[in-house]
């Protein structure tokens, strides 16, 4: 049962979201963390951390690291297939409808409706993931003095390194890595 729960779970996620896996974060994590409970939300982050240091699309990565928590391989399987089933059939036919009516004004209006809808999910899980990173809260903190000083200290020396470039997997390894060095000290 809860192979099939996984499946349509995934599955749905995958059917509504548009913007790719960084947009579909929020959406993993309403189902997972706040609907099922199946994951708390530092466990959710860890696997969303992992998902952008593993190959492959970080929203299927997520699903099967998800589905392997939740269930074991058979969970894994479940929850992959769940979200790469809708996507597939969907990209076909999209791409025949882009191919075929592409100039239109209407399409690329849509698409740029679509664009903000997008950067607002994924804003929202990017808000989660700072209060979390820096406040240690999983809701806006009542009191905005108590902060992490080095997950704060790490947010801001990545953020800078990602606008000057940086690949994702150094700003990765070289924050762990200074995250285990200021756990030293502090």
């Amino acid at each position: 049962m809860i192979y099939l729960l996984l499946f349509f779970e995934f599955a749905k996620i995958s059917l509504v979201c548009v913007g790719g896996g960084y947009a579909s974060m929020p959406l993993i994590q309403a189902s997972v963390v706040d609907s099922y409970h199946w994951l708390t939300l530092p466990e959710f982050i860890d696997i969303f951390t992992i998902s952008q240091m593993t190959p492959g699309p970080i929203g299927i990565n997520a699903a099967t690291f998800a589905g392997m928590k939740v269930a074991g391989i058979g969970g894994a399987i479940s929850a992959t297939m769940g979200f790469v089933t809708p996507s597939l059939f969907l990209c076909i036919i999209l791409a025949k409808i882009m191919f075929k009516y592409g100039d239109l004004g209407s399409i690329h209006g849509i698409l740029n409706g679509l664009r903000p809808a997008v950067m607002a999910l994924i804003a929202a899980a990017c808000i989660s993931f700072v209060l979390l990173a820096v406040w240690n809260v999983e809701e806006f903190p009542t009191d905005w003095l108590k902060f992490d000083l080095k997950g704060l200290i790490i947010l801001i020396l990545a953020l800078i390194a990602a606008q000057k470039k940086v690949g994702a997997i150094r700003i990765l390894i070289v924050s762990g890595i200074l995250g285990f060095i200021l756990g030293q000290i502090f």
